[in-house]
């Protein structure tokens, strides 16, 4: 066609990014597109779209060939080409939720617009808008980025250099595809529930928000196939700090049925105050109604151990808090000028103080800071009270009194944080590392509170107060997690005991044995109404008296049959597991000893104590992560994502536990 006499058309309806690229002419009646780069006509009538052009434009090798010259300077270009992409075929339309990947950061010449994939082979690309959006959202999700990202001028010019044919999505459209990811990451996330082998643990947190809003977050922990600790988080939903316990409950019922799991629920991880009594007994007191329960709930309700160090130490610190000051402020004015440091180190160094360690002030909203400050501190006590005897400005130095209170204290606080540090030193510790350590604590404390500093043992009768609520709850599942333990068995039951409980330990022992046989008892013939568990209980066992029920009612009809089973095989001298446990020696200890692999080694030999292992190990004993193991305050939502709808919220939250496990 002669396009001499033509016309460039520049019209402000031409709204596609193609145009960026096109000349849009016309001659007579007729519309042409002429590209850029090779000028190569193409029809430009609006009836004809853009989808024509935007193809050509992915096969055009001069716009190719004229955007690798910008963006390489004549130095690069001599280097091995570009970056390769493996695993893309770009020629078939992506799973919307399947990530790329880049494994090859070695540069190959080829040409652009073209991929290699795995065998080396080019294939040519077609952009996919859909896809890219999906990429969008899940960067959002994994990385925790603010929404509203996408409108931001800086992201949109970067998006726009680096793809043009990407028309930028709204906030409302990634918020859509965030909830799409999340219905589908939800719905594999279920399946996995479903098919699990044994029960699940739950624990309950409160995060704030910006806008003084609060969300519970529920998290399953459960031991997989693979005899892999996992967890997942299920629910972040707003709760109103004014609802009773009895609606608090409710909604956490409604999260256990909606995901379906209410009869594989084992027990529930709070934290230790005993605010969240109320709660855990409604809940408890639906499931025990029921009979979904192993021992009537008896290790239903756990409460979190990390948590119950932070509030001892809050305790412990509130008490010393005007000396602490002292200290503080000794430290800010030693650290105020250079003359006043010399002079202070002038004083150490004639007195013979060698620390390596270096005052520093400490952050309140850690409360190892503030132990880690105090006791650099009590290196230099002789500093300061000379330093106070020569400066006369000085008038910040605790007594001696007080000097020996922070001594004493903070031998405590350094227990505290050596306990800390064993809780938090895997992401997914078992419940078995629990027990000596809460032990070690109880004698301690019982030492404590006979200090002769009446100052010293009314602030460790206060925290004994709080750490006895928390043994009348968790002691028993302490130490049946301790009993499965190859390493200690029922051994370290009795040792600690016997030093915490003296001449009444062994009634106390026989109690918690009893206990365990019941529990065990319970395992062998099978969860109470759960058909599930009485399924698996029949495969590991492989008694032929154990029959397939089709319903609640052949099942409840047989479960005496279950019951009489059992207790004649026991009249009948037969072994069972527990027994088999208790009498072999000891497995060695050693420090790289994971207990789930010898669980998972030793399930043929002994099948029912083995799902007991299975639910009991799983309890979290802790929910907190180990980042906020020493963080004074609690979990903060992030100040964009606290603006959004609930809804989009809890969409996030779980989608970004989901998806950043399988990243990892």
């Amino acid at each position: 066609m002669d396009l001499s006499d033509a016309v460039i058309v520049k019209s402000s309806r031409l709204k596609s990014v193609v145009w960026n690229d096109f000349d849009r002419v016309k001659k007579g009646d007729t519309f042409v597109a002429i590209c850029r780069h090779c000028k190569k006509k193409l029809s430009g009538s609006s009836s004809s779209g853009t989808s024509h052009l935007r193809n050509h434009l992915i096969r055009c090798q001069r716009r190719s060939n004229h955007g690798i010259t910008q963006f390489l300077s004549s130095r690069e270009k001599k280097k091995e080409g570009t970056l390769a992409l493996a695993n893309v075929n770009v020629d078939q339309e992506q799973t919307r939720d399947e990530p790329l990947i880049v494994v090859n950061y070695k540069f190959d010449k080829f040409e652009q617009g073209q991929v290699k994939d795995d065998a080396g082979s080019v294939a040519s690309g077609n952009f996919d808008q859909r896809r890219s959006q999906f990429d969008i959202a899940r960067m959002i999700i994994l990385h925790g980025y603010p929404v509203q990202m996408v409108e931001h001028v800086g992201f949109r010019v970067f998006v726009k250099n680096l793809q043009p044919l990407f028309e930028i999505v709204t906030t409302d459209r990634v918020e859509a595809d965030c909830m799409d990811i999340y219905s589908q990451e939800k719905q594999k996330v279920y399946e996995v529930l479903d098919k699990l082998p044994g029960k699940i643990s739950l624990s309950a947190n409160l995060w704030s928000a910006f806008d003084d809003a609060e969300y519970l977050c529920l998290t399953a922990h459960y031991i997989d196939e693979a005899w892999q600790l996992k967890k997942k988080t299920l629910n972040f939903v707003l709760v109103d700090p004014t609802h009773t316990e009895d609606v608090r409950s409710e909604v956490i019922m409604t999260c256990l049925m909606d995901w379906d799991i209410d009869r594989k629920l084992f027990s529930m991880t709070f934290d230790s105050h005993s605010a969240n009594d109320n709660v855990v007994h409604r809940i408890r007191d639906r499931l025990s109604q029921n009979r979904f329960l192993y021992c009537n709930g008896m290790l239903f309700d756990t409460r979190c151990a990390v948590s119950l160090m932070k509030v001892m130490v809050h305790d412990s610190l509130e008490v010393l808090s005007v000396v602490t000051h002292k200290i503080r402020e000794s430290i800010r004015y030693v650290r105020s000028s250079q003359v006043t440091l010399m002079k202070f180190n002038e004083i150490a160094s004639e007195g013979g103080v060698e620390s390596q360690k270096c005052l520093c002030l400490d952050n309140p909203s850690r409360w190892d800071s503030t132990y880690f400050m105090l006791e650099v501190a009590l290196e230099y006590r002789w500093v300061f009270s000379r330093l106070q005897e020569q400066d006369i400005a000085y008038s910040m130095c605790p007594t001696d009194l007080e000097w020996e209170r922070v001594r004493t204290v903070t031998s405590y606080l350094k227990h505290f944080v050596e306990v800390a540090n064993v809780f938090v030193k895997d992401k997914y510790p078992t419940a078995n590392i629990y027990f000596s350590e809460i032990c070690d604590i109880h004698l301690h404390l019982i030492e404590w509170c006979k200090n002769s500093d009446d100052f010293i043992s009314s602030m460790a009768l206060k925290i004994k107060s709080k750490f006895d609520e928390y043994w009348e709850k968790c002691s028993f599942s302490l130490a049946v997690a301790a009993m499965l333990d190859p390493r200690f068995k029922i051994k370290l039951i009795e040792y600690y005991y016997q030093q915490i409980f003296g001449t009444g330990s062994a009634e106390l022992i026989d109690e918690v044995f009893e206990y365990i046989k019941a529990l065990y008892n319970e395992h062998s013939i099978g969860s109470p109404l759960a058909s599930f568990d009485q399924g698996l209980t029949c495969q590991v066992s492989g008694s032929a008296g154990c029959l397939p029920s089709s319903g609640r009612d052949s099942k409840d009809r047989l479960m005496g049959y279950d019951k009489f089973l059992h207790e004649t095989s026991q009249s009948q001298g037969i072994r069972s597991d527990l027994d088999k446990y208790l009498e072999e020696p000891l497995f060695p200890r050693s420090v790289d000893f994971n207990i789930l692999n010898w669980w998972k080694v030793h399930t043929p030999r002994y099948p029912i104590l083995a799902m007991m292992a299975r639910n009991i190990l799983g309890i979290p004993m802790s929910k907190v992560t180990p980042e906020f193991a020493f963080d004074n305050g609690g979990r903060v939502l992030d100040r964009e994502w606290s603006s959004l709808r609930p809804t989009t919220v809890q969409a996030l939250m779980c989608s970004q536990d989901w998806i950043g496990e399988v990243e990892k």
